[in-house]
C-alpha cells in the first residue's frame, strides 16, 4: 500500500482530551502516520498529535466550515436542492481530501480507507445525519470505511420517527448506514449485541477502546496533591444536562467533597478532561473549588495533554469520573473507580470489566437525592483492594485485546 494513507475522521479536537486520546493511541498502533481530518487543526497543535516540539503523531487537515462562508452555504443548499446531491456538504466539509484525486497512477486508490473515530458520536441525534453522508460520500468514492471504537444506544436502532435530513423511517435509515461501514468494531458489548441484530457478525467486531493502551505523561504533582491518597473528581456539563433534577449533580459531588473531608483523610484532585468553551469541566470544577478551596484538601490540576491528564489520574488512589475517557484513563491505570453516567457507553464498559455495571456506574439521571453519591463512593472504598485486584488481573490481557483495533484497520486497509 506504498503511498496510500488511512484517513480518521469525525475527530473533533483535542480540546476534548478524550477525543485526543483515541487518535493519541491509534496512531501509535498504525505503521504509517494517518491523515487526520479534523474540527480544530489549532487544537491539535497544542496538545499531543502535532506538537510544537517532538514528532508528530499523523497530519493534519481541518474541516472547512461554512460559519463565516454564507455565500458557499446558500450555493451547496440550492446544488442540494436541484441535484439532491446529498453529500455535497460533506465534500465542502472534507475537502482537502475530495478536491484532490483520490486514485494515484496505476489506479490504486490514494486513501482506501476511512475510519470514523467518533466513539460515541452515534449517541447525538445532531451528528447523526453527517455521519451517514459522510460514510456514504466515501464508499461512492470506491474509498472502504470503518466505524471504530463506538457506542450506540440500542433503542436508536428501533426508533420510528423522522429525524432531520435523515428521513423516512429513522431506524431503517441508521440501520443501512451502519450495514454501509465494512468494519465495525464496537467498543463495549451492550452495544456489540445490538449490533449483531442489524449486522453481519463477520463485519462486526468487539474490541476495547483503543485509549485503554495510552501511554501516560507523569509531570511534577502540585502541592495538595497526596500520591496514593487523594481522590480524583470528574464532573461534566453533559451531566449536568442529563440530570433529572436542576442541581441534584453539584449538590452530590458537594456533599461527596464534604463526606471525603469528613470521614477519611484522602486529598482531593479537581481534574478536567473536556476544556471546550462550549462544554467545559473547569467551569463545574471552579465553583466546587471555589465551595472548598479554604480547607487546604482540594486541588485544582490545569488543563494539559491526554498523556499528562492520565498521569494526574493514575496517581490517584480511587476516581470520580463524568468523562467516559478519564475514567478509561482511570481503569487502565488500575485506579478503583466510579462512573457518573448518562448513556451506554459507561454500563458497557463497566460491565465487560468486571461482569456487571452495577456498583460501578451511577446514571446521573437517577439522582435523587444529594447523598446518593455518598452512598456510592462508601461501596467503592469498601471494595477498594479487591477492586483494584480485579483491575491488576485484568488489564493487561484487556489493553493487549485493544490493540487489535489498530490490526483490524489495517488489515482491511491492505486488502
Amino acid at each position: 500500500m506504498s503511498g496510500s494513507k488511512i484517513i480518521l475522521y469525525m475527530h473533533a479536537g483535542s480540546g476534548n482530551h478524550g477525543c485526543e486520546a483515541i487518535v493519541n493511541s491509534l496512531c501509535h498502533m498504525l505503521k504509517e502516520k494517518p491523515l487526520v481530518i479534523t474540527n480544530s487543526e489549532k487544537e491539535d497543535r497544542k496538545y499531543s498529535l502535532v506538537p510544537s516540539s517532538g514528532d508528530a503523531l499523523c497530519e493534519l487537515a481541518e474541516e472547512r466550515q461554512f460559519s463565516g462562508h454564507k455565500i458557499a452555504h446558500v450555493l451547496y443548499y440550492i446544488w442540494r436542492k436541484i441535484t439532491k446531491d446529498r453529500e455535497s456538504f460533506i465534500r465542502y466539509r472534507y475537502q482537502a481530501v475530495f478536491d484532490k484525486p483520490l486514485r494515484k497512477k496505476g489506479g490504486s486508490l490514494k486513501y482506501p480507507l476511512a475510519i470514523s473515530i467518533g466513539g460515541d458520536n452515534y449517541c447525538y441525534d445532531t451528528m447523526i445525519n453527517d455521519l451517514m453522508l459522510a460514510n456514504k460520500a466515501f464508499h461512492d468514492r470506491g474509498t472502504k470505511t470503518a466505524l471504530l471504537g463506538c457506542s450506540i444506544e440500542p433503542s436508536l436502532l428501533e426508533r420510528k420517527e423522522e429525524k432531520g435530513d435523515a428521513g423516512g423511517h429513522f431506524a431503517g435509515k441508521l440501520i443501512e448506514d451502519l450495514n454501509r461501514y465494512d468494519l465495525i468494531i464496537a467498543r463495549e458489548s451492550i452495544t456489540y449485541e445490538a449490533l449483531l441484530e442489524i449486522a453481519p457478525r463477520e463485519k462486526l467486531r468487539l474490541i476495547p477502546d483503543p485509549a485503554f493502551t495510552l501511554r501516560r505523561k507523569e509531570l511534577p504533582l502540585p502541592d495538595g496533591f497526596e500520591e496514593g491518597n487523594t481522590v480524583g473528581i470528574n464532573i461534566s456539563p453533559m451531566i449536568q444536562e442529563n440530570e433529572p433534577e436542576p442541581g441534584i449533580t453539584m449538590s452530590n459531588y458537594k456533599a461527596l467533597l464534604e463526606y471525603i473531608m469528613k470521614e477519611t483523610d484522602m486529598q482531593i484532585a479537581l481534574i478536567p478532561h473536556v476544556v471546550w468553551a462550549r462544554n467545559d469541566d473547569r467551569k463545574p470544577l471552579e465553583e466546587l473549588y471555589r465551595a472548598f478551596q479554604d480547607t487546604g484538601r482540594v486541588v485544582k490540576i490545569a488543563d494539559a495533554t491526554c498523556e499528562e491528564l492520565k498521569g494526574y489520574i493514575a496517581r490517584c488512589r480511587m476516581f470520580i469520573g463524568a468523562r467516559t475517557h478519564a475514567t478509561i484513563a482511570a481503569y487502565s491505570s488500575m485506579v478503583p473507580t466510579l462512573a457518573i453516567g448518562y448513556s451506554v457507553k459507561a454500563k458497557g464498559i463497566a460491565r465487560d470489566l468486571f461482569g456487571s455495571y452495577e456498583n460501578y456506574v451511577i446514571p446521573v439521571q437517577c439522582l435523587r437525592t444529594k447523598e446518593d453519591l455518598i452512598g456510592a463512593f462508601e461501596w467503592l472504598r469498601d471494595y477498594e483492594q479487591e477492586i483494584r485486584k480485579d483491575l491488576q488481573d485484568r488489564m493487561p490481557a484487556y489493553v493487549e485485546k485493544a490493540l487489535q483495533a489498530g490490526k483490524e484497520a489495517e488489515k482491511l486497509w491492505e486488502e
